[in-house]
Formats: C-alpha cells, sequence, structure tokens
C-alpha cells in the first residue's frame, strides 16, 4: 500500500513537471512579447489606447482559436494522445515566427501582420497544455500542481525581465530569439517524454466510448448554451471574475514598460526590468496560495488575493517611484497567484465529464484572453484621460469588479449548499 502511494505520488510529480515544462514553453515567448513589443509600437504610435488595442489583438484572436482548439482536441485520438500532436506540431512554428517580430520594428504594417500570424499560432496550443493538469492530476492536488505550473509561468517573467535588463538595449534581435530558443528545446523534451494517452481522462474518456458508443464530446456552442441556460450560475459567474481579473493583469503586464518611461523617468531595458522581482514574489506565493485554498476553500483564497492586488496598486500610485513601483508590483503578483492558481482549477472541477477539459480549459483562456484584450485598451484609454500616474489607480478599479464578482459567486453556492443540506 505504501508503496503504491509512494509510486503514485512519484508519477503525480514527474508528470505535474512536464506540464509545467509545456507551459512554460509557451510562455516564454508570451512574456517577453508582453514586455518589449509595446516599445515597438510606440516607435510608430502616440495614443496608449491604440498600442493597447494592437497588444490585445492576440486576446482578441484567442476569443475565437481557444475554445474550437480545445474542443478539438477533446475529440482527437491518437497513440500520443490528443494534446500531444497539437504542441509539438505549434511550437516550433510559433517560435520561427517569434524571432522575426523585431526585423520588422522599421515597418509598421510589416510588424502588426507578423504579430498577427504568431498571435494565431501560438493561440491554437495555449489552452491544450494547460488541459494536461485535469487529464493526468486528480481533482483534490489541482490546485497544487496548477501551483508548480503557474510558477513555471512566473519563471518565464524572470528570464524576460533578466533578457530586458542585459540584452534589449544593445542586442534587440538576440533578445528575441533567446526565449524563442527555449520554446523550441522545452518542446523537444515535452514531445519525447510525454504520451497523454496514458493520462486517466483520456482512459476514462475511452471507456465512456466503448459503452455508450454514441457519446462524443459536446460542440463548443454546446457547452457554451448550457452553462448559459444553467440555473446555477456559477460557472458563468467565474467566467466573467476571470475575465475582470484578466482585464487588470494583463494591463499590469502589457502597460508597464511604458508607464516606467512615461511616469517614473526609466529607460525602455530597465522599464522592462520592474517585473523582475515580482516574478520572484509570485514563485514565492503560489504553492502556499494552493495550500491556502485547499484548507479555506478556493473562492476565499481568490477574493483575498485579488484584493491585495488591487490595494498593491493603490500602494504603488502612493510611492510613485521605481521603487515604489517595484514594491506594488510584487504585493500585487503574491495577491494575483491566489486567483491564477485556483480560478482555472475551480472551473475544471466544475466540469460535467472528462470529455470536456479541454473544452473547459478553452472556456477559461477565452475569459482570460478577452480580458487581456479588453483590459490594456480599456486601461490605456483611461491613461489617455487621466495622465501615466494614475494608471495603477486604473487597473486596481478593474479589479474591484472581479472581486464584486467573486463574492457575488460564494454567496450563491453557499446558499446552494444550504439547500443541499435541508
Amino acid at each position: 500500500m505504501t508503496t503504491t502511494s509512494a509510486g503514485q505520488r512519484s508519477r503525480t510529480r514527474r508528470i505535474t513537471f512536464l506540464v509545467a515544462l509545456a507551459v512554460f514553453a509557451q510562455e516564454s515567448t508570451w512574456n517577453f512579447y508582453e514586455s518589449q513589443v509595446p516599445p515597438l509600437l510606440r516607435e510608430h504610435i502616440g495614443s496608449a489606447a491604440v498600442v493597447g488595442v494592437l497588444m490585445g489583438m492576440d486576446n482578441l484572436l484567442g476569443i475565437f482559436v481557444q475554445p474550437w482548439i480545445g474542443n478539438r482536441s477533446d475529440r482527437t485520438r491518437t497513440a500520443w494522445g490528443r494534446r500531444i500532436p497539437y504542441l509539438v506540431v505549434g511550437m516550433p512554428i510559433a517560435a520561427a515566427l517569434f524571432v522575426v517580430i523585431p526585423h520588422t520594428a522599421a515597418s509598421l504594417p510589416l510588424l502588426i501582420a507578423v504579430m498577427f500570424a504568431y498571435a494565431l499560432v501560438a493561440n491554437t496550443f495555449k489552452p491544450i497544455a494547460e488541459a494536461l493538469v485535469p487529464d493526468f492530476i486528480a481533482p483534490e492536488r489541482r490546485s497544487r500542481a496548477n501551483a508548480v505550473v503557474k510558477i513555471a509561468t512566473s519563471l518565464t517573467a524572470i528570464v524576460a525581465a533578466l533578457i530586458s535588463i542585459f540584452l534589449v538595449d544593445d542586442h534587440l534581435n538576440i533578445a528575441f530569439a533567446i526565449p524563442a530558443a527555449i520554446m523550441a528545446v522545452s518542446i523537444a523534451v515535452l514531445g519525447v517524454t510525454v504520451r497523454d494517452s496514458r493520462s486517466p481522462a483520456y482512459q476514462q474518456v475511452l471507456a465512456e466510448s466503448r459503452t455508450e458508443p454514441d457519446s462524443r464530446a459536446p460542440r463548443v456552442r454546446d457547452t457554451f448554451v448550457e452553462i448559459f441556460r444553467d440555473r446555477d450560475r456559477s460557472r458563468l459567474l467565474l467566467l466573467a471574475a476571470i475575465l475582470l481579473f484578466g482585464s487588470a493583469w494583463a494591463a499590469s503586464r502589457s502597460l508597464i514598460t511604458p508607464y516606467g518611461m512615461e511616469a517614473l523617468g526609466m529607460s525602455r531595458g530597465d522599464a522592462g526590468g520592474l517585473t523582475l522581482p515580482s516574478g520572484v514574489a509570485f514563485i514565492l506565493a503560489a504553492y502556499p496560495a494552493a495550500l491556502f485554498a485547499e484548507r479555506y476553500g478556493r473562492l476565499r483564497a481568490m477574493a483575498v488575493g485579488m484584493s491585495v492586488f488591487a490595494g498593491a496598486m493603490l500602494l504603488g500610485t502612493l510611492l510613485q517611484s521605481p521603487l515604489g513601483a517595484t514594491v506594488a508590483l510584487c504585493i500585487a503578483a503574491a495577491g494575483a497567484s491566489s486567483f491564477l492558481v485556483n480560478a482555472v482549477v475551480v472551473l475544471w472541477n466544475l466540469a460535467p465529464s472528462a470529455r470536456v477539459f479541454g473544452t473547459y480549459a478553452g472556456m477559461y483562456t477565452v475569459s482570460w484572453a478577452g480580458g487581456g484584450f479588453l483590459g490594456p485598451a480599456l486601461v490605456g484609454g483611461m491613461v489617455d484621460l487621466n495622465g501615466w500616474s494614475l494608471m495603477l489607480v486604473d487597473i486596481a478599479a478593474v479589479a474591484l469588479l472581479a472581486i464584486i464578482v467573486i463574492a457575488r459567486m460564494g454567496t450563491l453556492r453557499r446558499r446552494s449548499a444550504l439547500a443541499l443540506a435541508k
């Protein structure tokens, strides 16, 4: 019994590491993209709102691409599984497009075209890597596993910040090539070591198919309709909260480099490195946030984390300096970790079947991508009205809306539990 349990823990740790590697591979370029593409656009465009719209283009594409590809992976059956084939094809293409971005910076139309191509390809595999977590990991362990995945994501933010500090100002082309190389190496390792056809969820789906030959994963449209019609509004409210907090988070990332340049008088490279310490703070907070959620409840942990994030934005406005911004971003990242670790886990655990894990991962990324599209544009528009010095206050206002939605969801869940207990 002990030997079996130890073997299961070892397999869980191994697959958690490999899933984290998959996410690390895709995020290695996204974080650098969000940090250093805005300055390329600012060389041609003066409006922060327009820059925000263009930076949100990838998220707009994700709204259409990600649910479809997540659902498509749910329906895929190969000896390699239903997720890995998409990753080993899409990631190398995205890496090649990413390398080209700085070479097109002199021409705005060409730069936007390459940005579009990269965003289109990268969006085709973004939800698939995350869907490996519920495929392999049991519900009660998903917060911890997702914490490790988010730590891997945060490590890519640190890598992006270090590249910004040491290479961007003098060697821009090399700086873009490094994240692309990280992606290529990571996906090579993943492709050799992982077969998600062996995952418990995949085996469960095959078993269901044998007992119910006519059963298939529902279409994306059917899944959305079922959520909208469900009298229990939990999933709908959760998706709304993900969109709202995604807006606040995306704005705090996509606009932080121009914020440092415009409001704090920093150089482009130094401003791009503002997020470096906050990446460390996220890493330190992510796993404790998972443990806190398992002990006190995931919704409570999410609400507390978002409140810390909003408070940190206000603190950064009061302490308006490079040091003040760094401290505020560290506190904000620690708070945001609680939401980022637990939100998708709550959504997975609300899924009616393992058949739709990919679709639900797609819905999560759509809500997050919707926030990524709306947030930079919305906050950028507020900056055009209020000035760069109040940008962090604008972000806090958006985060407050997400807190209200999660509080409402928590109230409904408690009422439902009391009704069932009677």
